[in-house]
């Protein structure tokens, strides 16, 4: 079985004349989101083995607020391609990551989002129903998708094959 966590960049400030859209850094919301989404992975045992990870500002910054909140694990793999790929350049850097049973990738919408929702099964029970409703519906900064596959190698990844396991927003995560 492999795992895969999708997770969108946290909230960057806006594109502006001062800045290019690749330097975008965190606003302050983003900065806690990306903290708390840390924790949460740290809580509940989303502790990835390979981390891939887009090389623009933002993603960078996501994913070093994120693994101090998980502590010591593998170093990111930060890759120009993931920089506002299409799903289909995404799914293939993920068909040919190394070996590993829990693979995170950090990237931007909307190539992530659609990402996840081609990689995505037709739900089996209640649960993943609501969940992938609610991925359809929109998919936020710091948004994180946990899809589980009944594969051997990330080469053998194909749409509609992850079952749905988790879809956490930032805003599930506050009290």
């Amino acid at each position: 079985m492999k795992r895969l966590l999708l997770l969108r960049h946290a909230k960057a400030s806006p594109d502006g004349k001062e800045s290019k859209d690749f330097d975008r850094k965190l606003t302050a919301r983003g900065r806690a989101d990306s903290a708390a989404m840390g924790a949460w992975l740290h809580v509940n045992g989303y502790h990835p083995d390979h981390i891939l990870c887009s090389s623009a500002a933002r993603t960078r910054e996501t994913w070093k607020i994120v693994s101090e909140e998980l502590g010591d694990g593998p170093k990111a793999e930060f890759a120009d391609l993931l920089y506002l790929a299409s799903a289909r350049r995404i799914e293939g850097l993920i068909r040919e990551a190394a070996d590993a049973a829990m693979l995170l990738v950090i990237g931007h919408n909307s190539g992530l989002e659609d990402c996840a929702l081609e990689l995505a099964r037709k739900p089996v029970g209640r649960d993943e129903a609501k969940q992938l409703e609610t991925m359809r519906e929109k998919f936020p900064t710091c948004t994180l998708a946990v899809l589980d596959f009944d594969i051997a190698e990330w080469s053998e990844m194909e749409a509609g094959g992850g079952a749905l396991v988790e879809f956490v927003r930032p805003r599930d995560l506050k009290p």
